[in-house]
């Protein structure tokens, strides 16, 4: 007399799903990670050695090439410049504002634009490029 056993039961994952998943994430992070700064103008920055990150809350100045100017990203002329600013600062001194501007500009349109801050005691930071 043969006693036949039974066949053990075998635990098993279903992987066939886990490759779409991951796909999506995927997805999802990059999608995210380009919308990460939107307050950004396109440009090229000076290089330094030394970059600080600032996790502040701040305000974006940025000229381009052709002396436009933007305040987070809205188009301001350059004599309603210190009062958009100061508008934006909402009374608040401790903000910082971060200029962004091009590494082959002269140097007179950056200190242009620094006076504004001299003027009105705010804290201004240039944005750099890593080296």
């Amino acid at each position: 007399m043969s006693i036949k056993r039974k066949r053990r039961f075998h635990a098993e994952v279903a992987t066939s799903s886990l490759s779409d998943i991951m796909f999506f994430l995927l997805l999802f992070f990059l999608i995210i990670s380009t919308l990460a700064n939107p307050n950004v103008i396109k440009m090229t920055l000076p290089k330094a050695q030394a970059n600080e990150k600032t996790n502040k809350q701040f305000i974006s100045l940025s000229v381009t090439e052709d002396k436009k100017f933007y305040i987070d990203k809205e188009p301001v002329a350059f004599d309603a410049l210190e009062s958009t600013l100061m508008s934006k600062m909402n009374g608040e001194k401790d903000q910082t504002v971060v200029v962004r501007i091009p590494f082959n500009l002269q140097v007179q349109d950056l200190v242009d634009v620094l006076q504004i801050g001299v003027r009105n005691n705010l804290k201004f930071v240039i944005a750099t490029s890593p080296k």
